[in-house]
């Protein structure tokens, strides 16, 4: 073999260096990025408030009795219901300026009817997941107990809306009388019994066929509704009256009135939230400027007690232990903590502007 030309032996050499020379130097591998931390558990039990005027959501953990957090949902968020399973809160949201009883809507602004609807809200972000337009003005609902169906009180244009929850549509309308508000199913779910303060009447409504089967006279500007565990009775709280209408809750008829009497900062109660204890042993009555929370007896249809809770309380809740009430009071913007075995107030918990409705989840 021939030995190879020094030159073309040099020439070799050079074209080896310089392609080793263009090769960059490996890189470092990118250092490790720390996970996420993971979200904190949420608590047990909250109680959720929604905020008429400052138009959002506080939590509060009801073990610490301290707000954990504040979410904005929309305009005028005022009744709240939880979906069955605890995962979704409603919301009704409305566009309609804020009026008092006597006042003349011509002198009000035009409503904002794109702030209507019912806000979806995840109760573990506290996210609103969507909007469902579930006609004018929403004030409060009702939701079935599969979760599948919304019944909302339009008070505006005086109806009911019934919603289906997977699609997010009306699927039914049923007129009702002027300014329907309180919103309650029937324990059993086959009727819901819907106020109508403007005609002083509650109306019941089959769920199945959407239609009204009775309406039943109760008194003056009825609020609120609740049910004993088993259906057989209504409680109506009756703003202008002083006192909640019984409704026997089978046939649709009006038993009596249960006067609502004491000393407070107005001249007489008015009635306005109301909720049952869960054993049916207690009716838990808000009363507005009146500024108490009375205990009504459903088997002697009279009432026990009242405790000075604050500044017009509006909503009332109660944990599912029967121990503790919790009353929205708008003016003081402020949550009340009742401990109901000593019927004393431990704790006033500030929360956003105008308290208005009250929701309790737990996840025990």
């Amino acid at each position: 073999m021939r030995s190879q030309h020094p030159i073309a032996l040099a020439l070799a050499a050079a074209v080896l260096a310089a392609a080793c020379g263009s090769q960059e130097a490996p890189k470092p591998a990118p250092a490790a990025q720390p996970a996420a931390a993971p979200a904190p558990p949420l608590p047990p039990v909250r109680v959720y408030v929604t905020n008429e005027t400052s138009g959002d959501l506080s939590v509060i953990d009801a073990a610490t009795q301290a707000v954990i957090a504040t979410a904005p949902l929309g305009k005028r968020p005022r009744g709240i219901q939880p979906s069955p399973d605890g995962k979704s809160l409603y919301v009704a949201l409305s566009g309609s300026p804020p009026a008092g009883p006597g006042v003349d809507e011509k002198t009000l602004p035009p409503p904002d009817r794109a702030a209507d609807g019912i806000g979806e809200i995840d109760a573990a972000t506290n996210k609103v997941k969507r909007i469902i337009h579930a006609g004018n003005d929403p004030e409060q609902l009702a939701v079935s107990a599969d979760g599948s169906r919304l019944y909302v009180a339009n008070e505006d244009a005086a109806q009911l809306s019934v919603v289906d929850v997977a699609s997010g549509t009306v699927v039914a309308t049923v007129k009702l009388g002027d300014e329907p508000e309180g919103v309650t199913l029937r324990p059993d779910g086959r009727e819901v019994y819907v106020t109508s303060e403007g005609d002083g009447a509650v109306f019941a409504i089959d769920t199945q066929t959407n239609k009204v089967v009775k309406r039943i006279p109760v008194g003056h500007r009825p609020r609120s509704i609740g049910f004993l565990p088993d259906g057989s009775r209504a409680y109506v709280s009756l703003e202008n009256d002083g006192a909640i209408a019984v409704i026997d809750a089978k046939q649709h008829r009006f038993l009596r009135l249960i006067q609502l009497e004491g000393t407070g900062n107005t001249p007489k109660a008015r009635p306005m939230g109301i909720t049952v204890q869960p054993d049916g042993s207690t009716v838990f009555v808000t009363t507005g400027s009146f500024g108490h929370l009375f205990f009504v007896d459903p088997k002697k249809n009279a009432m026990i007690a009242s405790v000075e809770v604050g500044q017009r309380p509006w909503g009332v809740g109660l944990l599912r232990d029967g121990k503790t009430a919790y009353t929205a009071n708008g003016p003081s913007n402020d949550v009340s903590v009742i401990d109901l075995a000593t019927k004393a107030v431990v704790k006033k918990i500030p929360v956003g502007q105008r308290p208005w409705g009250i929701a309790v989840v737990s996840n025990q």
